[in-house]
């Protein structure tokens, strides 16, 4: 494990910084969060908010008290990787956790209804009911929109309806019901599942009161002030287009004149806006209650929400790298079928790549509290300039090996002292992350920022 590689990155799902074990529940929540969860790294002697190495005394003594209190306090039973990592003249403990085929794990004492906790961010949660339902479904490998809906039958699902949607790509027949698990056995009789109530259920909102779209057009920055809103409440199919067309009535048109013609364009460009709506409805929680998918729309920003944490084992990281895992495996294998998603785990990069091509920021992709938010920015950006100087820096560090202030000062040709000034600079605008045991550090190393 690299020490120095891993104290340039923030905390986060996957990374936590302890100063000692003064407080061990936080340790294990940590711990139990990171195994329910997607996994991670726990450093012990390292604080959290400067990552300044602080380094633990008896590191044997302290790895043995962890290996205990973990064996005694979590159920079921979790097996950590314990390491001591070197750090000049002390040492680290490195705890890391993967993700936990027997999930859900809890802290013994407050029972699993209590005591199971979840990484958001950089934070852990308990889990409330829904949580833990999906947690244990995740366990056995099901997904919430495969359950069968045991008090109806095949005639709750309105095949025309079906029909309309699979016409512009295939003749839906009868037996593809089952097929698309669209309907299910139950004790020998035909049901509806989760997923086909969802997508084509006759009395769809009476059983899924919260599986509907909430739209608003905000004047400015904030939700203070409200210009147009819209509810779509119709079959997710339909609703989806009545959402990206509402999104279009409220983009803005931005024009480049060039020399022979005048080119109109999306100041949202269309592929990254039917991208984040499609991924929206198809990995929503809908286990769920109280929780509809909202689309708002800002001067300078469009934020799509949906109901429901990243699937368990999943990072944003993995997102960015086209790793995929879908939540609900109905609505995509009926979305794949009709066409609306086109090829599984790219969804994300498509969006990424349209809005590069249009000159603005990656979308943002983040959890906040049992949600899961894409903001695409409508602001054209350019990367903080750099003079020959500042450059020379940002290519000496990108071999990702860090380098001390005097070897960076050797390669631009400037004191020490100027050179601190440079890298002061460049750490503010976040190209560079300082690595060390504090700022008087005579030998803390620069990285370029990830």
């Amino acid at each position: 494990m690299d020490l120095l590689e891993i104290l340039t990155r923030p905390e986060g799902k996957t990374l936590e910084f302890k100063r000692d074990l003064s407080s061990p529940d936080g340790v294990l929540k940590t711990l139990i969060a990171f195994a329910n969860t997607a996994g991670g790294t726990l450093l012990v002697g390292v604080e959290d908010r400067t990552r300044s190495v602080r380094g633990v005394p008896d590191a044997l003594d302290v790895e043995e008290r962890i290996a205990n209190i973990v064996s005694d306090s979590i159920a079921p039973r979790l097996l950590p990787d314990i390491e001591i990592l070197p750090w000049r003249r002390t040492q680290v403990i490195a705890i890391r956790i993967h993700p936990s085929a027997a999930r859900p794990h809890y802290l013994k004492r407050e029972g699993a209804e209590s005591g199971t906790y979840v990484r958001v961010g950089s934070t852990n949660r308990r889990a409330d009911n829904e949580m833990l339902q999906e947690l244990r479904r995740t366990a056995r490998g099901e997904s919430y929109d495969e359950q069968p809906m045991i008090d109806l039958d095949s005639e709750a699902l309105d095949f025309r309806a079906a029909s309309e949607s699979f016409k512009p790509t295939r003749t839906l027949r009868r037996r593809d019901l089952e097929t698309l698990r669209l309907v299910t056995s139950h004790q020998g009789h035909t049901v509806p599942t989760v997923g086909g109530m969802l997508l084509f259920g006759r009395e769809r909102e009476r059983h899924f009161p919260d599986a509907w779209i909430q739209a608003g057009r905000f004047g400015g920055l904030e939700k203070s002030r409200i210009l147009d809103r819209a509810e779509f409440r119709n079959p997710p199919v339909a609703a989806i287009e009545d959402a990206i067309a509402f999104i279009e009535k409220h983009s803005l048109y931005s024009a480049d004149i060039g020399r022979v013609r005048r080119t109109d364009r999306w100041n949202l460009p269309p592929v990254a806006v039917r991208e984040a709506v499609i991924n929206a409805v198809a990995h929503a929680d809908y286990a769920q209650r109280g929780a509809p998918i909202r689309i708002s729309i800002f001067d300078d920003r469009l934020e799509i929400e949906n109901p429901g944490l990243l699937p368990f084992g999943l990072t944003v990281a993995d997102l960015e790298n086209g790793i995929s895992k879908l939540r609900n495996r109905v609505i995509g294998r009926v979305f794949h079928a009709i066409g609306l998603i086109e090829q599984w785990g790219s969804g994300i990069q498509r969006m990424t790549a349209a809005c590069r091509e249009a000159g603005l920021a990656d979308p943002r992709l983040e959890e906040i509290a049992t949600r899961f938010r894409v903001t695409i920015f409508t602001s054209r950006v350019n990367r903080p300039t750099l003079d020959d100087t500042d450059q020379a820096i940002v290519d000496g560090l990108s071999d990702g090996k860090g380098k001390l202030t005097s070897e960076i000062a050797a390669v631009i040709g400037l004191t020490p002292r100027a050179t601190r000034t440079r890298l002061a600079r460049l750490v503010g605008n976040g190209l560079v992350r300082e690595v060390g045991s504090g700022p008087q550090d005579p030998k803390r190393r620069y990285f370029l920022a990830k």
